[in-house]
């Protein structure tokens, strides 16, 4: 059997994992072939397919990024998307693809699924909002980025003694800001399932100064005031219709500010978050989601997702367009309120 591999979305630490993993056991054990799409769904529509053995993925274990390519294309956008896709593997003699991405990636695959085309999906994105898994790889090594940067601010923080907002990544969930905000120390921590009272924000950078401590602010770059209204620094959307989020860690700043006569700045730590080598458990979570995405691919397991369900590998549905992203739980941010202040 010859297998097609692609990388959609934003880039991820670990993928380069899941690349060199589900090559090595599909050739060693099931002595499949391989070939990679370039650039994600992108390749597919337009017959960019490369060779993809085991020579191809020797020491990229710890590398970044992802040797394939990526981007934000959507199929169902283009004209005649599948059969464009279809056509593509048919020249190849590609007979099953193992597609790794987050909730847009793995939407475009759960439809491509059921119009008959053999997927098997890895979920990764740095948010971890990915349903039916645990945890998606990238996660933890953009939370260890964002610590690291919390830890060095609050050095500068209290030598200005001024505040100090770090915005970091989380469209629509904040498990990178609640995570990173905790282990950081952070003082205050804004995510998008949780809509912020100014106010109350601002009265806990007033305590932290009473203290005479400079506050951390951490947020999400989606997380929104009360009021409801999103802060953008633009309204362009991707081929997903998203937004492309950033200025709330400004306006935060500026309403600190004028709010509390008190200095603040902003630190937006963006793409930052998503580069660099994986984690050691990045790199052990992407080893074990393509070995098992191997072995649905033998099973002939399509229209599944691999995923983690405590310290297992299991196999569900692939989420589709349609299912609810993986938010934070109330229950666990309102353990941390102690901390706030």
């Amino acid at each position: 059997m010859k297998v097609g591999v692609l990388t959609g979305g934003g880039d991820c630490p670990g993928l380069n994992a899941v690349i060199r993993s589900v090559v090595r056991k599909g050739v060693q054990e099931y002595g499949f072939e391989f070939a990679g799409l370039r650039d994600g769904w992108l390749g597919a529509l337009q017959d960019r397919v490369v060779p993809l053995g085991v020579p191809e993925v020797r020491g990229i274990l710890p590398r970044g990024g992802t040797i394939l390519g990526s981007s934000r294309t959507n199929p169902f956008k283009h004209e005649d998307g599948v059969r464009r896709i279809q056509d593509t593997l048919a020249a190849h003699g590609i007979e099953a693809l193992v597609a790794i991405g987050g909730e847009d990636t793995l939407g475009a695959a759960a439809e491509l699924s059921r119009r008959g085309i053999p997927i098997v999906g890895v979920p990764k994105t740095i948010d971890n909002d990915v349903p039916g898994t645990d945890y998606t790889f990238g996660f933890d090594t953009a939370v260890g980025i964002a610590t690291e940067a919390i830890d060095r601010l609050h050095t500068t923080a209290e030598s200005h003694m001024r505040t100090l907002v770090v915005e970091v990544m989380g469209r629509h969930s904040g498990w990178i800001a609640l995570h990173a905000g905790v282990a950081g120390g952070a003082n205050v921590i804004l995510i998008p399932e949780r809509p912020f009272d100014i106010d109350q924000v601002c009265a806990w950078v007033k305590r932290r100064f009473e203290f005479h401590y400079a506050p951390i602010v951490v947020t999400a770059e989606g997380a929104v005031p009360k009021e409801g209204q999103m802060v953008l620094k633009d309204r362009s959307l991707d081929e997903y219709g998203h937004v492309r989020l950033s200025g709330i860690g400004d306006w935060l700043a500026r309403e600190i500010s004028q709010r509390t006569g008190t200095d603040a700045r902003t630190t937006v730590l963006g793409h930052v978050q998503r580069g660099g080598t994986p984690s050691a458990f990045d790199r052990w979570l992407a080893t074990r989601f393509g070995l098992h995405a191997a072995d649905a691919v033998k099973d002939g397991a399509f229209g599944t997702m691999v995923a983690l369900s405590g310290t297992r590998i299991v196999r569900v549905p692939i989420p589709d367009a349609d299912t609810k992203t993986k938010m934070v739980d109330p229950s666990l941010y309102d353990e941390f309120g102690v901390f706030f202040g």
